[in-house]
């Protein structure tokens, strides 16, 4: 199946957010271990979720220091979250996720 740059980019995004609200994976090492991306792409991807309006931020570990924290979904935007976890088996396919 022959899938364009745009659509893996935005499935990828979608993917990533959900793990992230769904408590699979909650940060750049736990995204890295979900997926098999690289960290450069996991980080990425997160950036790009505010082009998508996906409120994604990061919560400091009170009293630790270098990044320890999660990410957290505070709003999913025009986004619904209930189609990504409905279609979750083709959307993993077409990324080659496990």
């Amino acid at each position: 199946m022959d899938v364009s740059k745009t659509k893996t980019s935005f499935y990828r995004r979608l993917y990533v957010a959900w793990l992230i609200d769904s408590g699979s994976a909650c940060s750049v090492p736990a995204l890295m271990a979900a997926t098999g991306m690289p960290r450069r792409t996991a980080q990425d991807t997160l950036a790009a979720l505010a082009d998508l309006d996906i409120d994604c931020v990061f919560i400091q570990q009170e009293g630790e220091r270098n990044n320890a924290g999660h990410y957290l979904i505070r709003d999913w935007g025009a986004i619904n979250p209930q189609w990504i976890a409905a279609n979750l088996a083709p959307i993993k396919a077409i990324l080659g996720y496990p």
